[in-house]
């Protein structure tokens, strides 16, 4: 496609988060907005008129005039959506997850090989500004640890924590680990559905690397955050705060500047300080940057930040954190 080239776009599903993906479609200077469709027209026309597009009655007649389309359906949904639009030659974006299974997720990768389509998912948690300010540092983890609580609330519970909550670290870790998973071990309970409302669990990789991950929606306050360890350094995220501190042991000797320094330590005749930096935590809208990267990668100036192969690997993961819980519960 040519990389100056409005890509029109369209937006299918416009509740509480895709009347978001509308306003941002809106004003991008990459897209061209052509109309939304949701099967809730009362709403689908507010929408429509706020962000001075058209609702569609049918969803053919929008798809016949767009490049792309954003699915921000329910989950459950997903797929069918997705196929349907692949299949008309449309590149997709689909929130998270990417499908409700693997196989389904499987399905709509091989579609996209096949027609030459964009597909990304929006984990959206990938460009908190928090993460990204660890951009210039050299990540190789060897402990992680999650918490992810929220008080509890109706929607979303249509899906289990896992796949609500969790899988937005699950999809982080990956993408900072970057090695095969070896074992899971997990464990949950369901206190005010019939779904997993509070889950945790315990990912080995390959590399040796472990990760600890809990999620909630039955708390008092909403609570983001993780910390790692790796070799010489300590990294704490706090994602609601948008906080990101990072201690490091460096040989004293090692000139340092706007850092705090402890006094220097005999460590095996080596004379070393812990270093306490605050990387600058740039204020983005993360998804108006995750739309911005769609519409890039579509004009072929960008790659996905997640792939549909990252959403398939997250959603890989975290069902079979889900299924180890049911077969605990069970």
């Amino acid at each position: 496609m040519n990389t100056s080239k409005q890509v029109k776009v369209g937006v299918i599903g416009v509740g509480h988060l895709g009347q978001h993906h509308v306003k941002h479609f809106a004003s991008l200077p990459g897209a061209d907005l052509q109309g939304i469709y949701d099967l809730d027209t009362t709403r689908a026309n507010k929408i429509a008129k706020q962000h001075k597009t058209k609702f569609f009655n049918n969803v053919n007649d929008l798809l016949s005039i767009c490049d792309a389309i954003s699915i921000v359906t329910p989950t459950t949904q997903h797929a069918e959506v997705a196929e349907y639009c692949i299949k008309h030659g449309k590149h997709v974006f689909i929130e998270k997850p990417i499908a409700k299974t693997v196989a389904e997720a499987d399905h709509l990768l091989s579609l996209t090989k096949k027609n030459g389509i964009v597909i990304q998912v929006g984990h959206i948690e990938r460009l908190n500004p928090a993460l990204l300010a660890l951009k210039d540092f050299e990540l190789r983890p060897k402990f992680i640890e999650v918490q992810r609580l929220a008080p509890y609330t109706v929607r979303g519970t249509e899906v289990p924590v896992v796949l609500d909550l969790m899988i937005h670290d699950i999809d982080i870790i990956l993408s900072l680990v970057n090695s095969p998973v070896k074992n899971i071990r997990a464990s949950g309970v369901s206190i005010m559905t019939n779904s997993v409302d509070i889950a945790n669990a315990r990912i080995r990789f390959e590399n040796g690397t472990v990760a600890n991950l809990t999620s909630s929606r039955i708390a008092q306050i909403k609570v983001r955050k993780l910390k790692f360890f790796q070799r010489d350094m300590y990294v704490t995220i706090d994602f609601l705060l948008g906080l990101t501190e990072v201690y490091r042991a460096i040989d004293s000797d090692t000139k340092v500047s706007n850092t705090l320094v402890t006094a220097p330590l005999d460590n095996n005749g080596r004379h070393r300080s812990i270093v306490y930096e605050k990387p600058p935590v740039k204020k983005i809208d993360a998804l108006r940057l995750e739309l911005t990267n769609f519409i890039e990668s579509i004009q072929g100036n960008a790659k996905p930040i997640v792939d549909g192969e990252a959403g398939r690997d997250a959603l890989e993961v975290a069902t079979n954190i889900q299924k180890m819980i049911i077969e605990d519960i069970h």
